[in-house]
């Protein structure tokens, strides 16, 4: 894609700090952290979302995710860390390449991610679930 800011980056075209690097999936530092050692792991192959992704890309992507969220509590010593993907607009992506955020947690840093929490009906959660699997 032209105008992908990431495929610029796996191509060389924009500088990035990179932490890792395989055939199929790039990692480097966000330059607007959550935290300081937040980094970004992403696909060579331009997917939008974690849905268009194949199967091997998708298994190389978690796989890599893994391989630096280990290196970050290594590196830093972090009590623990978040893997957030955000997929489309309404779940906040901002850069429509398919990306894992690997974002390392400290004792007493300011970061929080929550949200509210909501209660199925009576029998709704079965319905849910009924509607899921029709399509898997």
């Amino acid at each position: 894609m032209e105008d992908c800011i990431f495929c610029k980056i796996v191509d060389g075209k924009i500088p990035a700090a990179k932490v890792y690097e395989d055939v199929k999936v790039i990692s480097f530092l966000d330059i607007m952290p959550a935290n300081k050692g937040h980094c970004l792991v992403i696909p060579k192959k331009h997917s939008e979302n974690l849905t268009e992704m194949n199967e091997d890309d998708s298994a190389s992507l978690i796989n890599a995710a893994r391989k630096i969220a280990k290196a970050l509590s290594l590196s830093f010593g972090n009590a623990g860390f978040n893997i957030i993907m955000n997929n489309g607009k309404e779940a906040g992506q901002i850069v429509n390449h398919a990306h894992i955020h690997i974002i390392p947690r400290f004792q007493k840093d300011r970061l929080r991610i929550k949200w509210s929490h909501i209660k199925y009906g009576e029998n709704e959660i079965n319905e849910y679930a009924d509607k899921i699997r029709k399509f898997i």
